[in-house]
C-alpha cells in the first residue's frame, strides 16, 4: 500500500495454482475435468422447404388447413393461430392485427396478449386473404368466451376462426396431439419435435421475407420480436448475399465507360 497503489483483484487460475504449490489445497478446483466451460449453442434455424408445408396442408382436415397460410403466410405463433378471429383483419389496410393468443394457465384456457404482451400488425397478402375467405364460406366463426389473462379474469368473447367440434377453443398441446403430429404420418413425412412444431412455419415465413429483401427491423416487427438483434442473430445466416445489389449501387455512381464500336463495314 505504501507504493500508492490500491488493492486489486487477481483473476484467473493463478491464485488457485499458487495455493496448490503452497500445499494449502490439494488440487485446483478450476481444473476439475467434470467442470466444463459453457459453450454457446451453434444450432442454426433450418427453414422448411415450401413443399413441406404444402404437403401437410394437403392432408390436413379442411377445418385445419387454414393453419398453413396463417403460420407460413403471416408468421403467427400457434397460440395466435388458435385465437385468430376474422375481426382481426383490416381489409382496407390489408393487415392482420395480432392482439391475442390462447394459452393454458393452471389447466384453464384464457385469452391473453401475445408473447411479451406485444401486439403487432402483419401485412396480409391477397392469397392469404383468399384462403381465409374460402375457409369462412365453409366454416363460419364461432363465438367463444374465455377469461382474460388469468383463470379468474374478466370474460372476453371472440369470434374464433377455428374451434373444436364441441365449439370450444383448442389448446396447443391438444392440437399437436390430435391434429398436427398425425398429419406428418399421413403426409409421409418424418417428424422431429424440435424442428417440426408449428413454430417451423414462422421460420419459413421469415426465410421467404428475407429472400425478398425485407429488412431485419421490419421482420422483427412482423414476428413480434421485442429486439431486432434477436431476429438478426436467429436469421442472419438466411439473409441473401447483397454483393450484386452493392455492385449495382456503386455502378450508379461510377459507371462503366462506354467503349467505341470497332466494327467495320466491308
Amino acid at each position: 500500500m505504501g507504493s500508492g497503489q490500491g488493492p486489486r483483484v487477481v483473476r484467473g487460475p493463478g491464485p488457485r495454482n499458487s495455493a496448490v504449490d503452497d500445499r494449502r489445497i490439494h488440487r485446483n478446483p478450476c481444473k476439475v475435468n467434470s467442470i466444463k466451460r459453457p459453450q454457446r449453442s451453434s444450432r442454426k434455424v433450418v427453414p422448411w422447404a415450401e413443399s413441406r408445408v404444402h404437403k401437410l396442408q394437403m392432408v390436413l382436415d379442411p377445418r385445419f388447413k387454414i393453419t398453413a397460410p396463417l403460420g407460413a403466410g403471416c408468421g403467427l405463433r400457434q397460440g395466435e393461430i388458435l385465437a385468430f378471429s376474422p375481426d382481426d383483419i383490416d381489409r382496407d389496410a390489408m393487415v392482420i392485427n395480432v392482439q391475442r393468443q390462447v394459452r393454458m394457465i393452471n389447466r384453464a384456457l384464457v385469452f391473453s396478449l401475445p408473447k411479451r404482451n406485444k401486439t403487432r400488425q402483419v401485412p396480409l397478402s391477397r392469397g392469404v386473404l383468399a384462403a381465409v375467405d374460402a375457409y369462412l364460406d365453409m366454416f363460419p366463426p364461432t363465438s367463444v368466451t374465455l377469461p382474460w389473462d388469468r383463470p379468474n379474469g374478466d370474460p372476453v368473447t371472440v369470434d374464433l376462426l377455428m374451434v373444436r367440434d364441441d365449439g370450444k377453443p383448442w389448446n396447443g398441446d391438444l392440437f399437436n396431439k390430435v391434429v398436427w403430429v398425425p398429419a406428418f404420418k399421413q403426409a409421409g413425412l418424418t417428424y422431429a419435435k424440435r424442428q417440426d412444431g408449428m413454430h417451423a412455419m414462422r421460420h419459413l415465413y421469415a426465410s421467404v421475407l428475407l429472400a425478398q429483401g425485407v429488412s431485419i427491423k421490419e421482420l422483427a416487427e412482423y414476428l413480434g420480436h421485442a429486439d431486432p438483434g434477436f431476429t438478426l442473430r436467429t436469421y442472419t445466416h438466411l439473409m441473401p448475399s447483397s454483393h450484386e445489389r452493392a455492385r449495382k449501387a456503386v455502378d450508379g455512381v461510377f459507371r462503366v465507360p462506354k467503349t467505341p464500336s470497332t466494327s467495320q463495314t466491308a
